[in-house]
């Protein structure tokens, strides 16, 4: 699933296509789950002939900031993403593989077109991602439930303890509640936890202010990284568990050799290390 790193990477994508150009077309798959209900015509007309100033993100929601309201706003689900003619697709470690020669590609829900003649596509294969309209994203659901965005909006260190110290929910699920931490999916939780050496059926409550602190650095640092390398997963460091935890492998280990285990906590397949995780 896209996470925030991935996200950004659609943000910028879309930003250095569609920043400062005007829409010129817009075709919309007829999808009344994918787009909120709302008609292909109806979209046409929101967006055809503004300019979008800018491409935003907060967590895993991505929007337009167009020159007028309403302004598009987009989450990628499971598997959706932005695509154009030029670029090749960012292959999730669990998405399908997709031809990047094809043009459109499949599953297209929503294709703009610039008055430069660029062009901007979202797939999604599985329909739960969502585009929907607001007239002011931030301020409006969803954006407005969640929690703060670890990229833009670290809180400091002794207000992310004391958000700890009033949750009981083990740390796993916390970190995986977009109401806490806007952005944090299933791998980073994973290789925070590792990286800090917390155990994440440990309830948030129970953390002392130093494995806050680990925890806090570690979610910064992972993050920041993953950005800075546009969410290529093949530029992580080998250390990370991110390169061993996937597929549930009985004899998985980490980089060092140590068993890598996988247990179910809140509903979501959870990779961690006994030995090195307390």
């Amino acid at each position: 699933m896209p996470e925030l790193p991935e996200v950004e990477r659609g943000r910028r994508l879309a930003e250095s296509v569609a920043g400062g150009r005007r829409i010129e077309h817009v075709w919309c798959a007829d999808d009344e789950i994918v787009f909120d209900s709302i008609a292909p015509r109806a979209w046409r007309r929101a967006l055809e002939g503004k300019r979008v100033e800018a491409a935003r993100r907060w967590g895993k929601q991505l929007w337009f900031d167009l020159s007028a309201p309403p302004h598009p706003l987009f989450h990628f689900g499971m598997t959706g993403a932005f695509r154009t003619p030029t670029t090749t697709p960012l292959q999730l470690k669990s998405g399908p593989r997709e031809d990047p020669a094809a043009w459109p590609p499949r599953f297209v829900k929503i294709r703009m077109r610039f008055n430069d003649g660029g062009e901007l596509v979202m797939v999604d294969g599985r329909r739960l991602g969502r585009i929907l309209l607001r007239d002011d994203p931030e301020r409006q659901p969803p954006i407005a439930r969640l929690g703060f965005d670890p990229l833009l909006a670290m809180p400091p260190p002794k207000r992310f303890s004391e958000m700890l110290r009033a949750r009981s929910a083990n740390v796993k699920s916390l970190l995986l509640d977009q109401s806490f931490a806007a952005g944090v999916g299933n791998w980073i939780a994973d290789e925070v936890l590792y990286q800090a050496g917390i155990d994440p059926r440990r309830r948030a409550s129970s953390l002392t202010d130093a494995e806050a602190k680990r925890m806090r650095s570690g979610l910064a640092a992972i993050v920041k990284r993953a950005v800075d390398v546009n969410a290529d997963n093949s530029l992580y460091p080998r250390s990370w568990l991110f390169h061993r935890r996937w597929g549930r492998q009985d004899d998985a280990k980490t980089a060092s050799g140590q068993p890598i285990e996988h247990v179910t906590i809140g509903g979501r397949t959870t990779a961690w290390v006994p030995s090195a995780q307390r």
